[in-house]
């Protein structure tokens, strides 16, 4: 007899870029391979210094021991100066500072942490499946806000004040916004963390992508410095092109913190030391390195916006982070169908929209983490197709 799994798989699919990964593997036969425009999953490299240090910390044979669940206070420390130098954030290093392994590690960690069963959690639409996911796992019920086009993809705080119940726990914000690439309205932003405080609700800011072609990288802990109520995640993996090194953080208060750290060292050990020492080298490399990496990204936009034109897609060109959110032609139904049109015809890959929500359906997303030469011959193939 089979064992059966838990009622709590059932309440999620595999992960869409899981999936669609094996899918692509089954085209890539003969010489032309898939030209991947969908993971943000930066192809540039650290900067020098940070692989350099952890190489030398890998050679000290105490450094491959047991590490503190709460990171070193060195590591603290670097993740509270670098708040202060690019958002102007007063953090105390000793207390609201969690490192942890990749911001969606710490998804799933505040998820657990407070959801109880049928405890309710406002997800944007479209948003980061994740939200959801852990949502699912965690035994809460998701309730959608809607972001659309036709009111700036801003947060409709009239929407939010009804969608509020007394289940109401947490909710998830992401600023700047992926997929869609707003900054975020901060004017609309202060009105909710004035009504979540109100109303006891956890406000959630998930903020890896403040750094990739943004001119004004915020954090939403300014509008709550006491940090009463937001707590944020932040993230190396797009900022310091560190994806696979699997570090991010949590800032809280003190309170959340040991609160998160109470599930968190029940499921991890602490983070493997020289990339703890790698981490605190990334911390703080100078800002002439960040605007090499946005010099490249602007390049990689201005061919994305290339193809995207060629496909008579509309985008904005005001959008910020690693990606292009933009919508479909008129003549296509929705955004999946769209996307693998463009698969089984050319190899290219572009992410649908509608991953991220019902909302999304009009939508698809091209990623900036493949050279100009990739791009160049991703458009190669497309302009092929649509002259055929």
């Amino acid at each position: 007899m089979r064992v059966q799994t838990a009622n709590r798989i059932n309440t999620i699919n595999e992960y869409y870029f899981s999936k669609k990964l094996q899918e692509i593997a089954l085209l890539n036969t003969g010489e032309e391979k898939v030209i991947n425009l969908g993971i943000g999953s930066p192809d540039l490299a650290p900067d020098a210094s940070v692989i350099h240090s952890l190489n030398e910390s890998s050679k000290v044979v105490s450094n491959h021991a047991y590490q503190s669940y709460k990171g070193i206070p060195e590591l603290r420390t670097a993740i509270a100066t670098w708040y202060k130098n690019i958002y102007q954030i007063n953090i105390d290093s000793s207390k609201e500072i969690l490192p942890l392994m990749g911001s969606k590690e710490g998804i799933m960690h505040i998820s657990m942490t407070y959801i109880n069963n049928d405890d309710e959690v406002l997800v944007p639409n479209p948003g980061y499946p994740s939200y959801t996911s852990a949502t699912n796992l965690a035994g809460g019920k998701v309730v959608n806000y809607n972001l659309k086009e036709e009111k700036g993809w801003d947060i409709d705080i009239q929407e939010i004040e009804k969608l509020i119940t007394s289940k109401t726990k947490l909710m998830w914000v992401n600023y700047p916004n992926m997929p869609i690439g707003t900054a975020g309205n901060y004017e609309t932003l202060k009105k909710l963390i004035d009504l979540a405080t109100a109303n006891n609700i956890i406000v959630c800011n998930d903020n890896p992508y403040s750094l990739t072609l943004n001119d004004n990288p915020r954090s939403l802990l300014e509008l709550d410095p006491l940090k009463k109520c937001v707590i944020e995640l932040n993230s190396l993996s797009k900022s310091h092109s560190m994806a696979g090194w699997r570090l991010g953080m949590m800032v809280a208060n003190e309170a959340r913190i040991n609160e998160v750290l109470k599930f968190k060292s029940n499921m991890d050990s602490g983070m493997f030391l020289p990339i703890q020492h790698a981490a605190i080298t990334a911390l703080s490399v100078d800002k002439k390195w960040y605007k090499q990496n946005n010099d490249t990204y602007k390049e990689r936009r201005k061919k994305a916006w290339e193809l995207l034109s060629i496909l008579n897609c509309k985008y904005d060109k005001n959008q910020v982070g690693m990606f292009v959110w933009a919508r479909i032609p008129k003549i296509m139904t929705e955004a999946n169908s769209f996307s693998d049109l463009i698969l089984y015809n050319t190899k290219v890959f572009i992410t649908p929209g509608s991953i991220f929500g019902s909302n999304g359906d009009k939508y698809i997303r091209v990623s900036l983490c493949s050279s100009n030469e990739i791009l160049e011959k991703a458009i190669i193939r497309i302009k092929k197709f649509i002259k055929q």
